[in-house]
This record gives C-alpha cells, structure tokens and sequence, in this order.
C-alpha cells in the first residue's frame, strides 16, 4: 500500500511505469518544470502543446533541456488545449494536463462531444489526495472542484471513482467513510440520510469491495481518540482512506485548509470519469502539486 507520495515515486519507478503526458496550453514555468521532472524520473514521455517562442523561452531561462520534450506548436490557446485534448482522445496521450489555460477553455474541450473525453452519460468528477504528517496515510476526497451538490447517483459514482483511485494505489479493501456535519442518523440533515444509504449499500457489496461507514462526521472520520471518547463501533472510523464529502463547499474547504493551516501538506488530484486521466490543477499551483499529480494520475492510468 502506497502511504505518501514519496513511495508512489518509488513505486512507478520499481514497476517501470511510463504514460505519456500531455500538456494543454503548457506554457509556464510551473507546468513545464513539473513535466520536466517527471520525465527525468522516468514515468512520463511528455507532450507539449503550445507557442513554441514561449516554451523555449521558459526552458532556456530555468536551464531545461527542451530535447526532452516533443513540442507541438499551437500560437492560439484554444486550438492549443484542443489539439491537446484530440491527442487524448486519438490514444497518441495517456494523460491529459491543464497548462496555464482558463479552466472553462479546458473543460469545454474535455466535454466536446465529437473529439471529448467524457463518454456519453458519464459524470465528470475530480479526486484529491492528501498527503498530511498528522494523518498515518493518505487521504482520497471528492468531489471539491466540479460536482456542486452531487444527487444520491451521483453520489454512488463518486464513491466508484474514489475507490478505484484507493486500489490503484495498492489498497486492497479501501474504508471509505461518507461525511456529514454529525455521526448521528439526523433525519433533518439530507446528507446523513444519503451517508447511511450508502452504508449499506457497501455493507452489501453494491460499492465493490470496501469498507463504508456514514453518516460520519470529520473528527470520528479521521481521528481515533475522537472514536474511542464518543464510544463508536465502526471499521472506518479513525482509518479511512477515502472522504466523499456531502458537497462542493465542505469538500473544497477541507481541500484549501489542508494546503493553507498545515504545514508539510502535500497535494495532489485529477479529474475522474473521463477515459483518460485529466488533470485540471490550478495555475496557482506549485509546481511539487503538479508533480504529485501527474504521479498520482499515471498510476491511476490503464
């Protein structure tokens, strides 16, 4: 079982693991500093899609050598990221990356019907995963950044892609605890009524195999002495592996407290339900992040 993003390098190393990555737009130095180190660890061969002046520029002036790179010159940005997304979808990519493209530009080509990722009727969803020195492994999330009030089915979806994430990760039985404001079957609180529904769906094998308890606030989700002091019976409690949070908000909180009042946080995500990888990380993002990412998404890649 891989517990930090250190062994997840070490694994994809061990196991001769190589995608090819492709960057939509991959024209700043963020992007092309992360993809230039994966490609020096060796798990990814890396695409970049974008004004050729500019990537040159910025490989010259951080002293990468562009030879490692195979450039496809796009000047316009749109055409660039959908260039990208038609390498994807025309299985010459394995893994799809947002360069310093507007996140609408990168979705809307994602979402293409004729030349897109997303299957007819699919659900598009994006997985975080947690790194954090005060928790004893990592933790996978969803949905904080596309699903803004997932609906009962959707929920079950999300829950799909969580787990398959946790395998892909070499965790053969994922606990996967479903968030709410209170461990206790509140009737008021929609989000307890859907956890406890879900429960039991993986009680009885629905989910695949897992471990699902819920309603389960955060505390007990992820803290034993919180479990042992309110007396709770659960084998999630205290030890789970995925977080599906009630919303967008609750999910996008806990995401951004991680990063911003813990020290040491290391983070990584990518967006799910596509049929390759996506990774729509933030132009803010560090270039670690993106690293991490990329990672977290070639191992997740068939």
């Amino acid at each position: 079982m891989i517990s930090n993003f250190s062994e997840l390098f070490t694994e994809l190393k061990a196991k001769n693991i190589c995608k090819k990555l492709v960057v939509a737009w991959g024209v700043d130095e963020h992007s092309i500093e992360a993809a230039y180190k994966a490609v020096e660890m060796g798990f990814v061969s890396a695409t970049l899609v974008g004004d050729r002046a500019k990537i040159e520029s910025v490989c010259s002036a951080q002293g990468f050598d562009i030879s490692k790179f195979e450039i496809v010159d796009e000047p316009v940005e749109l055409a660039a990221v959908a260039k990208a997304v038609q390498l994807v979808h025309d299985k010459q990519g394995d893994v799809l990356m947002k360069g310093l493209c507007s996140t609408d530009k990168f979705l809307r080509a994602i979402l293409n019907k004729e030349c897109g990722l997303l299957p007819p009727k699919g659900l598009l969803s994006h997985v975080g995963i947690i790194e954090n020195p005060n928790y004893h492994k990592l933790m996978f999330i969803s949905d904080m950044a596309v699903v803004p009030a997932p609906e009962f089915r959707q929920k079950v979806k999300i829950s799909g892609f969580l787990l398959n994430a946790a395998k892909s990760f070499g965790i053969d039985c994922p606990k996967i605890a479903f968030i709410a404001a209170s461990e206790q079957m509140m009737d008021s609180m929609p989000a307890c009524i859907e956890a406890a529904m879900l429960s039991k769906m993986a009680d009885r094998g629905q989910l695949g195999k897992c471990l699902g308890d819920g309603p389960l606030a955060l505390d007990v989700a992820i803290d034993e002495e919180s479990v042992q002091i309110k007396g709770l019976k659960s084998q999630v409690a205290g030890d789970a592996d995925c977080l599906l949070f009630p919303n967008i908000e609750s999910a996008n909180v806990f995401w951004k407290s991680n990063s911003k009042l813990c020290k040491d946080v290391k983070q990584g995500g990518f967006l799910v339900g596509t049929s390759a990888p996506c990774l729509l990380v933030s132009r803010a993002d560090s270039a670690e992040t993106k690293l991490n990412s990329i990672a977290a998404a070639v191992m997740c890649a068939k």
